[in-house]
């Protein structure tokens, strides 16, 4: 163990304060190269480089993916707005950067977890959160100072507005609305600026629910003294969620793969899959799930929505986007449905598997379909939340149309925790009688779980992980024979 430590903790081990600090410079060290690799690369695949220093780009989008803020900012004048008619606002958090960042933070900080035995003691979980969470920050602060450039926009290039090709996109000089004509002979200098006190603030809330849920999911880390019911309870339910939604993502990514074989800029759907993927994948899941989100686009920004949303919304007036009204334009969004329901049962099987078995048949269905209720709730009123997607990118603020470019699209927090609650409770039971039947009930358990590991007693499994000790020794392959066995002799006389 590196480092000295100060104080002593219930379990005669120091805090290890030495040790703390080098596996938090791992941890963050690793979660920002992953992110600023994965931004990089999304950003050159599609091809944003070329309207700007990609570094500076870089720095904002993995601040965005860390839960920071962006603002456009500049001089707004050639396109004759001023004041806070100039103002443009972007809220997105590229969520392929961010899921990066949070696997390698994660995997980093659960291992330096590993090393502290069955349990660990309160005081070392915190130092070492901590120590991620303050090393971390900090370093966003870097990426906050560096995050800012300036573009200038030379209004010669628009000299004929009437026919402007993009690669992908087709003509779309149609557009542009007549003010164009007046940047000939005009340049404008815009750019964006990372907003470091907000920055600062969302990196630190974005770190600590990464490890929140990073330790609530991982069912062989240890845990305080007397947290037993988080490995019996908790964990399950939360790795199972954890886990579909992953594999989710995954899923979206092959799909990726398997639309750039068929186009002709594979490059430009590997670089938004990196950056964007588990947003569209997400949004889908919660569409699905008939969670109602209310969308609203126009101009340009009306292309990057995927058939049939950007024929929902191709009018540019507010309005719900539900799997129903997707499904009148295009039958197939059914299946959608389909695949989240299936996704819902898939992880009530896994919650059923992973739970180790205490009682009766009733009483492990109903605790297995209460919890992943409450865990599923949560879990869709946060995706509801996080992919979000605010962007006012052609300057159109305050009734005032520069360019006419701008996407919204939020998701109903309340009503996607009241949906993610009905679809839990009912997955967690029909998983829970599946497994149940089927003898794979607790057979997932982990051994922290079976054997009551730094919880405040054990309980019982039908296998579980075939947890052994003084405190959870191992079922006999046969009876036990005093003939065989000199300790279940009965002393004579």
């Amino acid at each position: 163990m590196a480092g000295g430590s100060v104080g002593r903790t219930a379990y005669g081990r120091g805090v290890p304060w030495g040790d703390a600090l080098l596996s938090a410079i791992a941890a963050v060290s690793w979660a920002l190269i992953g992110m600023t690799g994965v931004a990089a690369l999304g950003l050159h695949l599609l091809r944003a480089d070329s309207a700007g220093s990609l570094g500076p780009m870089t720095a904002a989008v993995v601040a965005l993916g860390a839960g920071g803020s962006v603002s456009p900012s500049g001089d707004m004048s050639a396109f004759g707005l001023t004041g806070a008619e100039a103002a443009s606002a972007i809220d997105i958090a590229p969520l392929g950067v961010s899921l990066v960042g949070a696997l390698l933070l994660s995997w980093f900080f659960l291992r330096s977890l590993r090393a502290a035995g069955v349990v660990v003691s309160l005081a070392e979980l915190l130092v070492r959160a901590g120590a991620v969470a303050v090393l971390f920050v900090a370093m966003l602060g870097g990426l906050a100072w560096a995050g800012h450039d300036v573009i200038t926009i030379d209004g010669g290039a628009l000299r004929s507005p009437d026919k402007l090709e993009i690669p992908g996109v087709g003509d779309v000089g149609g557009l542009l609305p007549d003010r164009i004509g007046d940047l000939v002979e005009a340049e404008a200098a815009v750019g964006f600026t990372v907003d470091t006190g907000p920055t600062l603030l969302g990196g630190l809330g974005w770190c600590a629910g990464v490890l929140l849920l990073a330790v609530l999911a991982s069912r062989r880390t240890p845990l305080p003294l007397n947290w037993g019911f988080v490995h019996r309870s908790v964990r399950p339910a939360v790795s199972a969620v954890v886990s579909v939604l992953l594999i989710a993502v995954a899923a979206g990514w092959a799909a990726a793969v398997f639309a750039s074989l068929r186009d002709d800029h594979p490059g430009r759907i590997f670089g938004a899959a990196l950056l964007g993927a588990p947003n569209g994948v997400w949004v889908g899941v919660g569409v699905g799930l008939f969670v109602p989100f209310d969308g609203q686009a126009s101009g340009i920004l009306t292309y990057v929505l995927p058939d049939p949303v950007d024929r929902l919304l191709a009018s540019g007036e507010p309005g719900s986007v539900t799997l129903a009204r997707l499904a009148e334009l295009d039958g197939r969004v059914w299946l959608l449905g389909v695949a989240a329901a299936l996704m819902t049962l898939l992880a009530g099987v896994f919650a059923a598997v992973r739970t180790p078995v205490s009682g009766g048949a009733r009483r492990f269905v109903g605790g297995c379909a209460v919890r992943l209720g409450v865990v599923t709730g949560v879990a869709l009123a946060v995706l509801a939340r996080v992919t979000v997607v605010s962007v006012d990118a052609g300057l159109s603020v305050l009734g005032v149309d520069a360019v006419g470019a701008a996407l919204e699209l939020r998701g109903d927090v309340v009503v996607a925790g009241l949906v993610g609650v009905g679809w839990g409770v009912g997955a967690g039971a029909l998983g829970a009688v599946l497994a149940w039947v089927s003898g794979a009930a607790g057979k997932g358990a982990s051994r922290l779980a079976v054997g009551g590991g730094g919880g405040n007693g054990s309980g019982s499994g039908n296998g579980g992980s075939g947890a052994s000790g003084p405190y959870a020794p191992r079922p006999s392959y046969r009876a036990p024979n005093p003939d065989t066995n000199p300790y279940l002799r009965r002393p004579e006389g």
